[in-house]
């Protein structure tokens, strides 16, 4: 599984797993232990780079959109 760019220490150790949970990816940083849950169907086109890569995380305080591929982070859809 490739990691990605974590939103809170930006160490490269963002990865994801499924549980059973539909629709929910779980996301935790392997460096500083951030946990997030992503919501499969909250996904659109990154304004930054163009890709659907665009997804709503939430954590213990907070909710953001987060570009899993360009790693842009944005309040605002």
């Amino acid at each position: 599984m490739a990691t990605q760019i974590c939103p809170e220490c930006k160490a490269n150790a963002f990865t994801w797993y499924i549980d059973d949970e539909p629709e929910v990816t779980h996301w935790i940083c392997s460096s500083c232990s951030y946990p997030a849950l992503e919501d499969e169907k909250d996904e659109c086109i990154c304004n930054d780079c163009g890709k659907k890569t665009k997804t709503k995380l939430k954590d213990p305080s907070k909710e953001y959109w987060w570009c899993s591929s360009c790693n842009r982070i944005s309040d605002n859809k």
